[in-house]
């Protein structure tokens, strides 16, 4: 069972007046405990949504304590040399602070046919990019001879701080289920339910095992969109809507609305599917509402959840005193 629960905070859309707003928002974040922060990756889209990895660099100056990360990084879109690159110099910048998190990309994304790009070819091109992006991380010089990529003696510097810096894979399907298992950390769930999210646990922790690795029973993620309120409220209908259109599935079996016991007991249901980090994403818009959500969350939502499942004790260091030799 997860020993750690950790409530981060996620935006897909720049749902705030200005920029302004923005900032606010992530000082209030900062500020009240909040474990980590989290964008979406979208490069095309008529609707305003911040650049991710511009992002995650704005955060590092911005913030002292937050984690951050991307949720999740297509990397078929992307330069897997240029993306291992950005993330090495945020790490250093943040002094480790940097989840990096990756996936294959929706095939619904308009990505794919306003950038020309071929759906058919993403997860060899993801599988590439992983390999490459580890290895750059790890070693001096990189050669790759792949179908997508070739590199002769590839390196970056600085390294990132952190000595094995995370790897977070999204997805559920078998292909994804592998490629967590061969290069992830961690896996993130997507819009799975506990019931969709168990069996692909399992299938992970299989799955590594039999690449004679393990991966850490703390890291295990989901993301839930909340609300303070009720599903009828003004403007829940428009998110709704938008999401049926991103996912192809029904919000009302997603979407944690209510009280804070109601969210709470959205999150407990996760935790007993075995997952232990969250990223809850506002359902709101404007600077007061999303602050307004935000801020019931940190007050009411985050010390249910350290009561529920507190953190375990850190082994207290043993001190050995040595006597001085005679003289």
């Amino acid at each position: 069972m997860p020993r750690n629960v950790a409530i981060g905070l996620g935006l897909m859309e720049f749902p705030f007046t200005g920029v302004g707003g923005y900032w606010r928002w992530v000082d209030l974040c900062e500020a009240g405990g909040v474990d980590s922060i989290w964008q979406t990756d979208r490069v095309v889209s008529r609707e305003p949504i911040l650049e991710c990895m511009s992002v995650m660099a704005a955060l590092a100056g911005r913030t002292r304590r937050l984690k951050f990360g991307v949720n999740v990084v297509s990397l078929a879109f992307r330069d897997p040399v240029l993306v291992a690159k950005q993330c090495a110099t945020i790490d250093v910048l943040s002094e480790g602070r940097l989840l990096p998190a990756f996936g294959i990309g929706s095939p619904l994304a308009p990505e794919w046919r306003t950038l020309n790009l071929d759906t058919r070819t993403r997860g060899r091109k993801t599988d590439e990019g992983l390999e490459i992006i580890g290895r750059l991380w790890r070693e001096d010089a990189v050669d790759f001879a792949g179908v997508h990529y070739r590199l002769s003696g590839a390196s970056i510097a600085p390294k990132p701080v952190q000595p094995d810096l995370p790897m977070w894979i999204g997805g559920s399907s078998e292909a994804a289920i592998r490629r967590t298992a061969r290069f992830g950390t961690g896996w993130q769930a997507g819009a799975e339910t506990p019931s969709q999210v168990a069996p692909v646990i399992a299938g992970i922790r299989a799955a590594a095992a039999a690449e004679g690795r393990r991966i850490d029973d703390d890291h295990y993620g989901a993301g839930i969109p909340f609300r303070f309120g009720r599903v009828d409220d003004p403007g829940l209908d428009r998110l709704f809507e938008a999401y049926r259109k991103r996912t192809g599935r029904d919000p009302r079996h997603y979407f944690a609305i209510g009280e804070a016991e109601t969210i709470v007991e959205h999150i407990a249901s996760y935790v007993a599917a075995g997952v232990s980090k969250f990223i809850l994403r506002p359902a709101a818009r404007g600077d007061e509402e999303l602050l307004a959500q935000t801020r019931r969350l940190i007050e009411e939502v985050l010390p249910r959840v350290a009561a529920r499942w507190p953190k375990p004790a850190k082994r207290p260091v043993l001190q050995v005193a040595f006597s001085r030799p005679k003289t």
